[in-house]
């Protein structure tokens, strides 16, 4: 008889002994070993009426003990995913025994657990000063937290600003360059952009070349910075002014003016990359890639139903078309052109059918492109919204997760209980010489429940109430 948080419940020996390793089966054979070994297995035992009572969630135990019957564990709606594995490493039941669903739902909550813990830590090494550290090294933090984080100070904020404006400028100016009425005669009488926008470009390029060379001298790992995707985007964006830069000036010792003309205009028209710039400044365009690359399948089909929509009706409509002496459907491969904006809804009205049968057939094909594009489209705006909220309620825990980190500090610098210096060590030693209260040294005398498991190897128990807080 076991008494879980004040439910009781009567298991027979046969059926916990199907599984020898769990807590419920070594009671079946406790008794002979006497009080020392009831008392590791369970909180309190009652002679009488031979009951094992245990303080733990009484839910969590009857998902727990499906095991015994099933063969396997489901974790109840409401129950924290974290929690519910600790309570099936009290009982012994391995996790293997847990459902491939419930599983997902207790990886997500680890990753939440595992970025949350990556946040605060990086808020930690910003506040924190290793006096160890050589004036080169601290030279390098301060300059990559001046460019790669804006909220840190307000010159890196208006440093921030700065470079956002620098790539609308020019964008502008890419854009500008292009209209006849402000452009000018070369040499060879070739319309080419004007000398001002020319300087204005440059002294964009310049910025754009001295904020990544910057942010490449104070990176902590150089070969993950290059290999970063907005690094990279980076890199595109200012490559092509110092190739055309070079094609001109030494490209026609080497070939004709033509050819280096055209490579040259070919080249400045990778400058379109430098939009994709803004997206290290806007967390909204961010979150819009992430929600994209979580969509790859829906993505995919949407692709799938218009690849089959486009190749059937323009075969159709080819088809249909034939009878009419002016038809505009001059072959299949021509009319997927056709099939394309019909289904898409954009209707150019280049081609089109004059058959009844054609126009039937029309009609058909953008109901249908309707339907296949407005399928998809839901999970992906489910996706983005997911990702969205999930990150506000991540930034959130994370300056909730320091606020408590203060408190605690705060409640043992004045003699009460609530932290120790032994509980949270992370951080390096404040400069010698400096006195007065700090984030640094605060936090050094904190613990907090969910960040530190995550970080140190050391076993850290807590109550129920707090894990699921």
């Amino acid at each position: 008889v076991v008494n879980v948080g004040g439910v009781r419940q009567v298991l027979y020996g046969d059926l916990l002994s199907q599984y020898p390793e769990t807590r419920l089966a070594e009671l079946i054979n406790c008794l002979a070993g006497g009080y020392d070994t009831i008392f590791s297995l369970c909180d309190d035992y009652d002679p009488g009426k031979r009951e094992f009572y245990f303080d733990r969630d009484p839910d969590a135990f009857k998902c727990v003990i499906e095991v015994y019957y099933f063969g396997e564990v489901h974790m109840k709606k409401g129950i924290c995913p974290i929690c519910f594995k600790n309570e099936m490493d009290f009982w012994k039941v391995d996790l293997k025994f847990l459902d491939d669903c419930c599983k997902s739902h207790l990886s997500e909550k680890r990753e939440e657990l595992e970025e949350i813990a990556r946040r605060v830590q990086l808020i930690l090494d910003d506040l924190g000063v290793d006096a160890a550290e050589g004036r080169w090294r601290r030279c390098q933090k301060c300059v990559w937290k001046f460019l790669e984080k804006p909220e840190s100070s307000c010159p890196a904020r208006v440093v921030a600003v700065l470079s956002f404006l620098l790539i609308l400028v020019s964008s502008v100016v890419m854009c500008m360059g292009t209209i006849p009425e402000l452009q000018v005669l070369d040499a060879e009488g070739n319309r080419v952009e004007h000398p001002t926008l020319e300087n204005v470009e440059t002294a964009c390029i310049g910025w754009f070349t001295l904020e990544y060379l910057l942010r490449l001298f104070s990176s902590p790992n150089k070969l993950h910075f290059a290999l970063s995707f907005m690094n990279i985007v980076d890199v595109l964006a200012i490559l092509p002014f110092y190739v055309s830069l070079t094609l001109t000036h030494l490209g026609a010792r080497m070939m004709e003016l033509t050819n280096v003309q055209q490579a040259v205009q070919a080249l400045r028209i990778m400058r379109i990359a430098r939009i994709f710039k803004l997206a290290r400044h806007s967390s909204g365009l961010q979150t819009l890639t992430y929600a994209l690359k979580r969509s790859f399948k829906e993505l995919g089909l949407l692709l799938m139903y218009l690849a089959v929509g486009i190749f059937v009706f323009s075969a159709l409509g080819y088809t249909m078309e034939q009878s009419h002496p002016e038809t505009l459907f001059k072959s299949i491969p021509q009319s997927f052109w056709w099939a394309i904006i019909t289904m898409t809804t954009v209707g150019y009205g280049d081609i089109y059918p004059k058959t009844t049968l054609g126009k039937l057939n029309a009609a058909i094909s953008f109901l249908c492109g309707v339907i296949a594009i407005a399928l998809p489209i839901h999970p992906i705006i489910n996706n983005f919204v997911r990702y969205y909220n999930k990150q506000r309620v991540l930034e959130t825990a994370a300056k909730h997760e320091l606020e408590l980190m203060e408190l605690n500090s705060s409640s043992a610098g004045e003699g009460k209980p609530g932290g120790s210096r032994s509980d949270l060590d992370i951080l390096p030693p404040e400069p010698a010489g400096k006195e007065g209260t700090s984030w640094g040294s605060r936090l050094k005398l904190s613990h907090s429940d969910t960040f530190i498991p995550l970080l140190t190897e050391e076993k850290h128990h807590r109550t129920r109430l707090q894990s699921c807080k």
